[in-house]
């Protein structure tokens, strides 16, 4: 039986948040136990860690290098301590963000070596990989009007979204490089569209992966 792990990955507000609660409804209208988490995060540690990385002053200024290791041992936290033991129980698991980010934003975006992060991946991953990964297409331009629309604390701010518009270019471009090697795992949705739209293309996707474990 594949791994019941399925993962949500795009740009900044591209609408993962939202199709990762639909599709967990979904799935818990079927009697299923499903396991909602989030990269980084979803663990003590990794908390910790995305508070440094995203609204401490802390972390503002960082190296790219220093970036990278952050998030990836969020994610061996996350993997030995929640994934495995989950996927073992024959739990669902869904995942805003994996190893693919680390992969499009520290690499591609930020230009660290390719190999390099592959390794350091891996090393985190510890074989764990998701079966599905569902990558939420939406015009670069868009995505970033989305996420500056989105309501935040006052006096917060986020490291990661004040990255400049090439940025996110270079990200949106890079998922789609990403997919484009990776078709039999990585299933690109348009995301410019009614949220209802996009759930029922993601719902295609999760059951032409799951066919005859979704009784």
């Amino acid at each position: 039986m594949k791994p019941r792990f399925i993962t949500f990955e795009g740009s900044e507000g591209c609408g993962k948040t939202t199709q990762i609660s639909l599709l967990a409804d979904w799935f818990k209208q079927r009697g299923q136990t499903v396991t909602c988490l989030r990269e980084p995060g979803a663990t003590p540690l990794g908390e910790a860690v995305r508070h440094l990385l995203k609204h401490d002053p802390a972390g503002h200024g960082m190296a790219a290098e220093s970036e990278l290791l952050l998030f990836t041992a969020s994610r061996a936290e996350l993997v030995r301590k929640v994934i495995q033991p989950a996927l073992t129980a024959g739990r669902w698991i869904i995942c805003d963000r994996f190893h693919d980010s680390t992969t499009v934003y520290q690499s591609i975006a930020r230009g660290l070596d390719r190999l390099t992060v592959s390794v350091i991946n891996d090393f985190a991953l510890g074989g764990t990989v998701p079966t599905l990964t569902l990558f939420l297409d939406l015009p670069a331009a868009e995505s970033r009007a989305r996420m500056l629309r989105r309501p935040r604390p006052v006096g917060q701010t986020d490291r990661m979204e004040n990255e400049p518009p090439e940025f996110y270019e270079k990200v949106t471009n890079g998922y789609r490089q990403l997919a484009d090697s990776e078709p039999s795992r990585i299933k690109r949705i348009d995301a410019d569209g009614d949220k209802r739209t996009v759930f029922e293309k993601i719902l295609s996707e999760v059951k032409n992966a799951f066919h005859g474990q979704l009784d």
